[in-house]
């Protein structure tokens, strides 16, 4: 529900919001129910052993959203889920990164985070009302999502990119 329409000059004169309060939207109903044999990136398949099946659902909250919500969706090739990863508590500035030195914490991807947001790029499948169903996806069982988005090419993919250290450990994922 919108708020109050913001003053004229709303960047200077609103406050700065000390916390913020964030309702999910839905729920992500996953393979993976442990952290072991889940990929580490969504990009990443799991390891066949361990997952029959990498269809993942993204159950949203009819008490939030409606089908309207979906609609459009289906000309998408992936969506950025957005989620909170509820089941990580605490963290640290530097972290280990495997066949490396620590690493500054926002300079990876770890999932333990001052504010655990979770982002990750899925495929999308189909949409059934409200589930969506989508692959490849390195969320457990159970995560709130917060949000989606479509995956837009000309804005979110920068071919070019350097990536810092990442780059020195090679091109192959899981190196």
């Amino acid at each position: 529900m919108p708020g109050p329409i913001p003053p004229k000059f709303y960047t200077q004169d609103a406050p700065f919001p000390p916390e913020i309060s964030l309702r999910p939207i839905g729920v992500v109903r996953s393979p993976h129910h442990e952290r072991h044999g889940t990929p580490r990136q969504a990009v990443l398949p799991a390891k066949p052993q361990l997952r029959e099946s990498e269809e993942t659902v993204l159950e949203l909250f009819a008490d939030v959203l409606t089908p309207h919500a979906t609609n459009d969706l289906e000309g998408f090739e992936y969506l950025w889920v957005i989620s909170w990863m509820h089941l990580n508590h605490g963290w640290r500035n530097k972290v280990a990164v495997p066949g490396f030195q620590k690493k500054g914490l926002l300079s990876t991807r770890a999932p333990h985070r001052p504010n655990p947001i979770g982002l990750s790029a899925v495929r999308l499948l189909r949409v059934e009302d409200l589930r969506i169903v989508v692959e490849r996806t390195d969320l457990l069982d159970g995560t709130p999502i917060l949000d989606l988005k479509p995956y837009v090419p000309y804005c979110d993919a920068f071919a070019d990119a350097k990536a810092g250290w990442v780059d020195e450990r090679g091109q192959t994922p899981g190196n």
